[in-house]
């Protein structure tokens, strides 16, 4: 199986989140379980049911970090060569040639990815567009309204 990149930071993050279900959230939910079982009859009792729904959320999130952390190859970003070029971990600011608005993304893995804290995927087309390129230098964008004009305007190495 392939290696997914993730960042220092991004997988910290999930490994926050996995200690956090494990050792937060698990306890609770089982205690809410035996809780609702002292109510009695199982059948007709929601709190339980309720509770054994939320076990198996919990229980399929902690499968799910510990795959993603098993299968991520870490990178940490403050030990890449910063020779001037787009790589992976990178924040790029970007101004768009047309309309002048500027922008700044973190190249990031798919797990870590979020547009609204300015971070995106590694795969995505602006992402694949970047990789490689320098200080302004010019790219296109396909974006579902047509081509987009970038200049890289600054690139930031962690």
């Amino acid at each position: 199986m392939n290696k997914v990149p993730l960042t220092e930071k991004g997988a910290q993050q999930l490994r926050e989140e996995l200690r956090e279900l494990k050792t937060v959230v698990r306890p609770k939910v089982v205690a809410a379980i035996a809780e609702a079982r002292a109510h009695g009859d199982l059948k007709e009792n929601a709190e339980y049911h309720a509770a054994r729904e939320e076990q198996g959320f919990v229980e399929g999130r902690i499968r799910d970090l510990e795959h993603q952390l098993a299968h991520a190859q870490i990178i940490d970003v403050s030990k890449l060569q910063k020779d001037g070029r787009v790589v992976f971990g990178v924040t790029v600011d970007l101004i768009n040639i047309e309309t002048d608005e500027k922008a700044s993304y973190q190249i990031v893995g798919d797990l870590e990815a979020n547009i609204k804290e300015n971070k995106i995927s590694i795969n995505s087309p602006i992402a694949r567009a970047l990789i490689g390129k320098r200080e302004g230098d010019e790219i296109q964008v396909q974006a579902p309204s047509g081509v987009i004009l970038y200049e890289i305007a600054a690139i930031g190495y962690q």
